[in-house]
């Protein structure tokens, strides 16, 4: 195995022979997925070193750099400690934005080199835009990365298909197809191109494992007004998947075959979305069709859940409290006994999930993550690289279950020791901020942007902040984090809030080399009342797991929020108690008793 500066050496060698100045690597795979993707096109991951999942690689002749965001920092400066890599934190003062320094590096009459099927068309056309002023070029047919990784690269999944009842999804494929051509129709569109990953999965009720922890498939889907076209490699076909498109007269066509199809095209309005569309892709229309660049309709489809999602959904959180409630029992009834170690720990809540009905798979890897470690807010302990857990401090666990009825994500942050007064007070401003946005109320229209000071500002109040957003959508047995819907400061959270969406509510403080304290629901957009005013809309809870009273201090709780913990905790033991033993059940009763100045 290569070391990450002997990589570069190497990505330097190919630039060179091939007269190419500058070179990008982006983190995205062929669909422009922008976190979770097959080990395949973890290309950023194999040059730099770093795990993390988001970022991007760019090199040049004397300089290589990755860029992430403040979720990662710590965790990228010891996965980059001892290489020739850079560490450029993202949104930072004085760190350019990544496209705007590949367009800076690269000189005039120059070259700039990527592999166009992991770049999008936008930002393909916002670079060639750029570097024409500057006589410079764009080469898209170079996988440097790929050429480094050899024989050694993972190969593409092949792992099968599966139906996901109309049980689990409350829309058969005829409904969900009709409802998209009548989207197209509407835009007088003919054609639309599906290349989100989530999409085709949801408009045919499929689901896949092309990603771990994330019930997809690697597959591409046209839609006109007659016909849907599916783009998959075969052999993921099952009998029960193929008589399932039969039904509904779905064309299967090979994966590589998207492309050659498009080149055909011709006089068409084609939908297609050039920020999850590849430039590799993009180069294939004729310039006689009409683009009408915007996501798809599905976007939209899939963040507003029907009543039967979330029926479903409702059930799923139940069986995953009770994972939850029993996984914290075990934590404290152990801590300190023996060799607890933060995988022993992930794995034991994974076995108690995994006894839950209708259970796939973690919805995200597990992080479990105790004292320091959670400073890292997407740290991962392996077998290679973990800490003890000690009868100290904190244990944050921020963990999440797909279910064939829902999808769930969650974070507690549990005492396993003795707690200073500061650690207290770090707990309850983020309990604080995370009550105030559930029990938020707010008229139609509000965007998550618009309501997520409500979470931050108990921490603000003490020139503490977190940086990431407060909260992401949900997907139903789809991807665990899902757009376009928010709750996130800036133009990021940008998007109304409708009844049926889910997002979560987190909140967290994170002391590098010290500590990390997060607080995770997922909430229900629902109606609340309509008056002169107009339609005013609220949260409803949809986790259902006990804080942690030893990490509370009342004093810093106002009794409206004192009242609203009560009666949470009150909802938590009447619906998860009947699941646990004696023993349990008496500790969940002690854990979930009111808490008084």
């Amino acid at each position: 195995m290569t070391t990450v500066n002997e990589r570069i050496k190497q990505v330097r060698k190919l630039m060179k022979e091939r007269h190419i100045d500058v070179y990008y690597v982006p983190n995205e795979d062929d669909h422009l997925s922008d976190e979770y993707t097959a080990a395949y096109f973890r290309c950023k991951s194999f040059l730099s070193g770093f795990t993390g999942e988001s970022g991007c690689v760019i090199i040049t002749k004397t300089f290589a750099g990755l860029w992430t965001d403040g979720r990662y920092f710590t965790q990228a400066e010891q996965e980059l400690e001892g290489t020739c890599i850079t560490l450029m934190r993202l949104r930072q003062e004085g760190v350019p934005d990544p496209v705007d320094f590949l367009i800076q590096k690269t000189p005039k009459n120059g070259v700039l080199g990527f592999d166009g099927r992991v770049v999008s068309a936008e930002t393909a056309q916002k670079l060639a835009d750029a570097l024409e002023k500057k006589n410079a070029k764009i080469r898209m047919d170079e996988d440097f990365a790929g050429q480094v990784w050899g024989k050694e690269r993972p190969h593409m999944p092949a792992d099968k298909l599966y139906v996901l009842p109309v049980k689990y999804t409350g829309e058969d494929v005829s409904k969900r197809i009709e409802r998209v051509r009548q989207a197209m129709k509407e835009k007088k569109a003919d054609t639309l191109i599906l290349t989100r990953l989530e999409d085709p999965c949801w408009m045919l009720n499929i689901r896949g494992n092309d990603i771990e922890s994330t019930p997809i498939a690697y597959a591409f889907a046209m839609v006109t007004k007659t016909k849907v076209f599916y783009y998959i490699d075969f052999e993921k076909i099952s009998s029960e998947v193929k008589s399932h498109f039969v039904k509904y007269k779905i064309s299967v066509r090979p994966y590589a075959m998207l492309g050659k199809d498009l080149a055909t095209l011709r006089d068409r309005n084609i939908w297609a979305d050039m920020h999850t569309l590849s430039a590799a892709l993009y180069s294939r229309l004729d310039p006689s069709n009409v683009l009408l660049n915007e996501p798809s309709p599905i976007q939209m489809f899939r963040a507003v859940k029907n009543p039967v999602e979330i029926k479903n959904t409702i059930h799923a959180h139940v069986k995953d409290g009770v994972a939850v409630a029993k996984f914290i029992y075990w934590v404290k009834q152990n801590v300190g006994e023996g060799t607890m170690t933060e995988v022993s720990a992930q794995n034991y809540l994974y076995d108690l999930r995994a006894q839950g009905a209708d259970y796939i798979e973690p919805s995200f890897t597990t992080i479990c993550a105790y004292q320091a470690n959670g400073a890292m807010m997407h740290y991962s302990a392996t077998e290679e690289n973990h800490s003890p857990i000690k009868a100290k401090g904190f244990l944050l666990v921020d963990s999440g279950g797909t279910y064939k009825d829902g999808t769930t994500d969650i974070t507690r942050t549990i005492a396993v020791g003795k707690l200073t007064a500061e650690e207290k007070k770090l707990y309850t401003k983020v309990l604080k901020g995370h009550l105030d946005l559930m029990n938020a109320k707010f008229l139609y229209g509000t965007c998550g942007n618009n309501l997520d000071i409500l979470a931050r500002r108990p921490l603000w109040n003490d020139s503490i902040d977190y940086q990431c957003g407060t909260g992401h959508g949900v997907g139903h047995v789809l991807s665990v984090h899902e757009g376009p819907q928010s709750i996130a400061w800036g133009k990021r959270g940008a998007v109304p809030l409708e009844d049926g969406m889910i997002v979560t509510d987190e909140p967290g403080v994170y002391l590098p080399h010290k500590l990390g304290i997060r607080i995770e629901n997922e909430l229900l957009v629902t109606k609340g009342e309509k008056n002169f005013y107009g339609q005013w809309m609220q949260f409803q809870n949809l986790t259902i797991a006990p804080y942690e009273p030893e990490a509370i201090d009342p004093a810093y709780l106002d009794d409206e929020e004192l009242e609203l913990l009560n009666a949470y905790h009150k909802q938590v033991y009447e619906t998860l108690s009947p699941f646990l033993n004696a023993k349990e059940k008496s500790w969940l009763r002690q854990t979930t008793k009111a808490i008084r100045r």
